[in-house]
């Protein structure tokens, strides 16, 4: 688990996995116009990056196959429990918990019509920690959010090493069937994404989240119940029983 203060610039310290940026004269004019083109030129000619080898794309594409995804969420809009994510793509105990426990509630719980999940992104860790999420949030209006973010905790490098490439975004780009891997790195610094870390952000600090991989409960609307990721699945069958 890694810690975090929403409140404090998102800070972090390691704890046990067990708790979890006019022209004068027309021959200058010339050499500008010249300039642009060319620098125009080169970038529609700039080659696609190689497509890196990816971990994972049978296991993510046959976990999330034929399961609903709406924005952030994932599963029935009308499941009776609701559990809120929060989440860093670099720490490394979030990855473990998506590929280890994750497709067990999702087979479970969500598959079911139980459960939803809300993915509430935290970025804390560096520079790639904001990179990965606002690339999986991008796809987020796509409603391939999840299909995203699963398949950058297969691939999850070591953390602040520059594991977040473009070759690495797309190819994780193309390995999801309808994503339209464009529109998704060109929507990364849109608008609509800030708000979303700026908003799953306010929420950690509300919720008393202080660490990463934690989540919270509600049944229905309710109110939010964090609770630790060694109990979760007694939690939400004790919020389903309810």
């Amino acid at each position: 688990m890694r810690n975090t203060d929403a409140g404090r610039g998102l800070r972090h310290e390691s704890v046990s996995m067990s708790r979890r940026t006019l022209v004068a004269g027309s021959l200058a004019l010339a050499v500008v116009v010249a300039g642009a083109l060319v620098a125009i030129f080169a970038l529609r000619s700039s080659p696609v990056p190689p497509r890196a080898a990816l971990v994972g794309e049978t296991a993510v594409a046959s976990m999330l196959r034929g399961v609903p995804q709406h924005g952030t969420a994932l599963g029935s809009p009308t499941a009776p429990v609701t559990l809120l994510e929060f989440a860093d793509p670099q720490c490394p105990y979030c990855g473990t918990w998506e590929r280890d426990a994750l497709p067990e509630i999702v087979a479970g719980y969500v598959r079911p019509g139980k459960l939803r999940i809300v993915f509430e992104g935290m970025a804390f860790l560096g520079v790639d920690s904001g990179t990965a999420l606002r690339t999986a949030l991008a796809a987020a209006a796509q409603n391939r959010f999840w299909n995203v973010i699963a398949l950058l905790y297969e691939n999850q490098g070591v953390e602040n090493t520059g594991w977040v490439t473009d070759s690495l975004l797309h190819a994780i780009g193309g390995a999801v069937p309808g994503l339209d891997t464009t529109r998704m790195l060109a929507d990364r610094n849109s608008t609509a994404v800030g708000d979303a870390v700026t908003a799953s952000a306010s929420l950690a600090q509300q919720t008393g989240v202080n660490a990463t991989p934690s989540f919270a409960l509600s049944r229905k609307g309710g109110p939010l119940q964090v609770v630790d990721a060694a109990g979760l699945t007694a939690a939400l069958d004790a919020a389903l029983a309810r």
